[in-house]
């Protein structure tokens, strides 16, 4: 059977995504062997990854002026690749600190330049978006960097800091296609598959093509953005079954009637836990409400120890992967694009049940 499986990553996927994927797990159609096995140069693979980007490009609305790469390294590793490749002119950047991810971003950028850190709400345990000023931007910046979806924490940018002619460079790993967007709003957009995307091992990298190029000759051929553009993100073997995956998953995608109809859905998914947290007696929501999160929902009952008793009986009913991220502790249900509504449901019929039985303890 099943679960309700609410990780943060690697997270959710669809049924239906996994069900093609073991019919074609031995013999993808008639290769004869699995992608598991096909060498990246095939004809058959070169299909594959193709297909993928011209359905990815199609469903976000990808402008011709951008690239579309297939990287390895994880999000992580663009912490990295980002200045490597931008910090070429004032080797000044722009970041907004909102969480654990974009401090890390932060610790990297400092190796190869100036960060100035315009806003950060780490003395709220970063619980919001922190305000700030446009006079504080540097216009003389290589980039402006922003983690637009915090999935420690459940806050979200809802409106994009206006960085006018500085590129704004954007982590979406948690938000990726879960609502519609702009991309030409943006210099770089990447994003770890193992939230919204696929499994484990891709990371999906959009980035403008005067952005490509700039970088030193010092930095090393496999962190220089051009070294994939042009060779279609295969200077090296790319983890070529994690793309298969998610060309299932764009697939999907179209078949639920686009990121429009999915972001509908995920609206309504979080509307039913928020609802209910903000009349709970028992359980409250930790992010800012004028901030918070499509994807990760982040709760507590203010006591520790019914937090883990909340934690274990909602695993023994099905409910798995709720505790929160070790920094902050209580709960958190990562609702991607692939949980279904019926499992939101499920878990807020659990709540109420659990706060009928032990009342306001926690509060």
């Amino acid at each position: 059977m099943r679960v309700y499986n609410f990780s943060a990553g690697p997270a959710v996927l669809p049924v239906e995504v996994l069900e093609k994927a073991q019919r074609e797990l031995v013999c993808f159609e008639d290769v004869g062997m699995s992608v598991m096995e096909m060498s990246h140069r095939s004809k058959a693979y070169m299909k594959i990854i193709e297909e993928a980007e011209a359905k990815l490009r199609s469903l976000m609305h990808i402008p011709d002026n951008y690239h579309v790469l297939f990287l390895q390294g994880g999000a992580s590793l663009q912490f990295a690749m980002a200045p490597l490749n931008l910090l070429v002119g004032s080797k000044k950047a722009d970041f907004i600190d909102t969480g654990v991810w974009s401090s890390k971003a932060i610790k990297e950028a400092k190796k190869f330049g100036s960060v100035n850190v315009i806003a950060s709400s780490k003395a709220d345990t970063y619980s919001h978006i922190p305000s700030y000023s446009k006079e504080s931007f540097d216009p003389e910046a290589d980039y402006f960097y922003i983690c637009q979806n915090n999935t420690i924490y459940g806050t979200k940018f809802t409106t994009l800091p206006d960085t006018g002619n500085v590129p704004l460079v954007a982590d979406l790993s948690s938000c990726i296609m879960s609502e519609e967007i702009d991309v030409s709003k943006y210099g770089i957009i990447f994003a770890g598959a193992q939230k919204n995307l696929g499994p484990a091992g891709v990371t999906v990298v959009i980035i403008r093509n005067d952005l490509v190029g700039k970088a030193s000759e010092r930095v090393p051929t496999m962190l220089n953005y051009q070294t994939h553009v042009e060779n279609g993100s295969m200077f090296n073997t790319p983890p070529t079954y994690a793309i298969y995956m998610l060309k299932l998953v764009f697939e999907w995608v179209e078949s639920q009637g686009g990121v429009a109809a999915l972001e509908k859905k995920n609206k309504e998914k979080a509307d039913l836990i928020y609802d209910f947290l903000d009349q709970s007696k028992c359980f409250k929501g930790t992010a800012a409400k004028e901030d918070r999160s499509l994807m990760n929902v982040p709760f507590v009952t203010g006591d520790e120890a019914l937090d883990a008793t909340f934690v274990k009986a909602a695993t023994a009913t099905g409910l798995v992967n709720l505790k929160g991220h070790r920094s902050v502790g209580g709960m958190r249900a990562s609702i991607y694009n692939a949980m279904p509504i019926e499992g939101v449901r499920a878990l807020v019929n659990f709540m109420k049940d659990f706060e009928a039985q032990y009342g306001g303890v926690g509060q």
